[in-house]
C-alpha cells in the first residue's frame, strides 16, 4: 500500500470515527467546534474544517484528536485502532412519564371521561387553571419540552438573533403593528392561591387588538421587561392579539387564570389561558434564546443557570429552555416558592415528585435541594448528587439550585436537574453499582456522605461528556439521600427519628384469621 493510500486510510478511519462519535452524543457540526474551541482555542476547528475531517479530506492534528478525545473520554488510541464501537450517550428521548393501565377500559372511554372529569374536578375544588396546568405538564412531558413549530414561528421573527437586545425587541413589536404604552402600579400584597400573602405585581398586559401594557417598574429589570414584550410579541404572532390571555403577574395570583374569573370550580376559559400563556411564553424563550445559538451559548457556560446574567436574561428562562435545547434529553426542573409550592415542574425523565403543585403534603422531604435552598439566605448556585428512592425504584440525580426573588421580590427556588442513569449505561457502566456504592456511603453517614473514588471518577467524566459542569462539582461534594415522603425515609437511620410502625389495616387482619380458622 502506498503511503499516499495509507495516509487516506488514516483520514477515512479517524473522520467515520470522529462523525460516530459526534452523531450518536446527538452534537452538530457546530456544536463539537465549540466544545474543541472551548478546552484549545487555537487547536479548534472551523465548521468547515471539521466536516472535511470527518469526510477524510483532512486529517486533524495530534492536538487535535486529543481535544476531541477529551471531550468524548476516550484514549487517543482509540481513534486509530480501525474499529468503531458502541459506546456512547442514549440520546434517544426519555419516555414520557407512564401512566397506569387502568381498568375496565370501558370506563376510562373519552365520552365517560367528558362526562366524569368536570363533576370529578368541581367536587374537589380543582380550577380550570390548576387542571390545564396538570394538562400542559403532561403534554410537555410528552413531547420531551420540544415545541418545533413555537420555535419556527419565534425564529422567523427573530431571525435567530442572540443575544436579542431590547431595542431589537421594540423594533421587532413596531414592525407587528403592536403599540407599547405604559403605566404606574406598585407591589401589593394578595393571598391569591396560597394561605399566606405574597408580594404581587402586574407586570403587564395585552389590550385587543393591537396595545401592550407594561409596567413601569419593569423598566429597573431589563432581563423580565425583555419577556414581557418578547411573551406578548409571541400572543400577537400566534393569536392575532385576539386578547384571549391573562395578564403577566409575579406573586400571589398565579398567571394563567383569567383577571375577570371569580369561580373556584373548573372553567373552560380558564384552561384556554393557561395554555395561551404557556405557548407565548415558550415563543418569548425561543425568541430571546434561539435553539442553536443557545445551545452554543450554554456549551461555553458548561449549562450554569447563573449564566444568565451575562445576556440580560431572567434565569428562570435559561433554566426552563436547557431541556429544550440540550443533546441530552434527560431533565427535569423545578420552580420552588415558600414553604414548598411549585409553580412550575417539568420532570422530563419521570422524577418522582416531593410534592403535588396543587397541594401541599404533610411531610414532604426535606433532603430535596429545593427545600434546603428556600431556607437558606445564599444567592449562589449549590450542586448537589442524589439518590431518590421510591419503592424498589432507585435513581441518581445531579441539580443544580439557585435561590432568587421574583419582579415581586418573593423569594423563590430555581432547580434544574438531569437523570445519571443513562449516561451512565451509555458508557457501560453499571447504574445501579454505581447508586448503591453512593447510597452505602451516605447510609454510613447518617444519610448524606462523600461520594466513593471510584463513584467520583465516573461522574467526573459523565460531566465533561455531558458538557454540564455543575456534576463534576456535585460530585466533590457530599451525596443525599431523598425520597418523596419523610414518613417513608429509605434511610437507615430514619431522618425523623424511629420509622413509624406500618400497621396492617384491621380489614385485612379480619380477612387472614377467617381464612386461618
Amino acid at each position: 500500500m502506498s503511503s499516499h493510500q495509507g495516509l487516506r486510510r488514516k483520514a477515512h478511519f479517524l473522520g467515520t470515527k470522529i462523525k460516530s462519535l459526534r452523531k450518536r452524543n446527538n452534537l452538530t457540526l457546530e456544536d463539537l467546534s465549540v466544545r474543541c474551541v472551548q478546552i484549545d482555542a487555537e487547536a479548534g476547528p472551523s465548521v468547515s474544517y471539521l466536516s472535511m475531517i470527518e469526510n477524510g479530506k483532512r486529517v486533524p492534528s495530534e492536538r487535535l484528536i486529543e481535544v476531541i478525545a477529551e471531550i468524548f473520554q476516550k484514549e487517543t488510541s482509540w481513534f486509530f485502532d480501525e474499529s468503531l464501537d458502541d459506546e456512547a450517550i442514549d440520546t434517544a428521548p426519555a419516555a414520557a412519564v407512564s401512566g397506569m393501565p387502568l381498568e375496565p377500559g370501558f370506563l376510562f372511554s373519552e365520552s365517560l371521561l367528558q362526562l366524569a372529569i368536570p363533576e370529578l374536578l368541581a367536587q374537589t375544588g380543582t380550577t380550570g387553571r390548576q387542571f390545564a396546568h396538570l394538562l400542559i405538564r403532561a403534554h410537555q412531558e410528552a413531547s420531551h419540552n420540544r415545541f418545533p413549530d413555537i420555535e419556527r414561528a419565534a425564529e422567523s421573527v427573530g431571525e435567530k438573533q442572540f443575544p436579542m437586545h431590547l431595542d431589537n425587541l421594540f423594533t421587532i413589536a413596531r414592525d407587528l403593528g403592536l403599540k407599547v404604552q405604559w403605566f404606574d402600579n406598585s407591589t401589593f400584597e394578595d393571598k391569591g392561591e396560597s394561605d399566606q400573602p405574597l408580594n404581587t405585581l402586574v407586570r403587564s398586559f395585552f389590550d385587543a387588538p393591537d396595545t401592550v401594557y407594561i409596567n413601569r417598574e419593569l423598566e429597573k429589570d431589563p432581563a423580565r421587561l425583555k419577556f414581557d414584550l418578547a411573551n406578548h410579541i409571541g400572543h400577537m404572532v400566534l393569536h392575532g392579539g385576539d386578547g384571549a390571555r391573562a395578564p403577566q403577574v409575579s406573586g400571589g395570583r398565579v398567571s394563567g387564570r383569567r383577571h375577570d374569573s371569580e369561580s373556584l370550580n373548573v372553567d373552560a376559559k380558564d384552561i384556554l389561558y393557561a395554555w395561551r400563556d404557556f405557548e407565548c411564553s415558550y415563543f418569548a424563550a425561543a425568541l430571546l434564546a434561539p435553539k442553536t445559538p443557545f445551545r452554543q451559548f450554554l456549551a461555553r457556560q458548561a449549562y450554569a443557570i447563573d449564566a444568565a446574567d451575562k445576556i440580560d436574561l431572567t434565569k428562570t428562562l435559561v433554566m426552563r429552555r436547557m431541556p429544550s435545547v440540550s443533546p441530552y434529553p434527560h431533565w427535569h426542573y423545578f420552580d420552588a416558592y415558600p414553604p414548598g409550592h411549585l409553580r412550575a415542574v417539568y420532570r422530563g425523565n419521570g422524577i418522582p415528585l416531593p410534592w403535588g403543585n396543587m397541594k401541599l403534603v404533610s411531610d414532604p422531604c426535606q433532603h430535596w435541594a429545593v427545600f434546603r435552598m428556600l431556607n437558606t439566605r445564599s444567592t449562589k448556585p449549590s450542586s448537589q448528587i442524589s439518590v431518590l428512592r421510591s419503592g424498589d425504584d432507585k435513581r441518581l440525580y445531579c441539580c443544580q439550585s439557585v435561590r432568587s426573588t421574583d419582579a415581586a421580590d418573593n423569594p423563590h427556588v430555581l432547580c434544574a436537574g438531569v437523570d445519571l442513569s443513562p449516561a451512565l449505561a451509555a458508557q457501560n457502566i453499571d447504574p445501579k453499582r454505581t447508586i448503591d456504592m453512593i447510597e452505602a456511603s451516605c447510609n454510613s453517614s447518617g444519610g448524606s456522605g462523600p461520594i466513593p473514588s471510584e463513584a467520583r471518577k465516573q461522574l467526573q467524566s459523565i460531566s465533561k461528556i455531558l458538557n454540564i459542569g455543575w456534576i463534576e462539582a456535585g460530585a466533590a461534594s457530599d451525596a443525599t439521600i431523598i425520597c418523596q415522603r419523610s414518613s417513608s425515609c429509605p434511610r437507615d437511620k430514619h431522618c425523623l427519628g424511629k420509622a413509624p410502625p406500618k400497621l396492617k389495616p384491621q380489614i385485612d387482619k379480619i380477612r387472614e384469621a377467617v381464612l386461618n380458622t
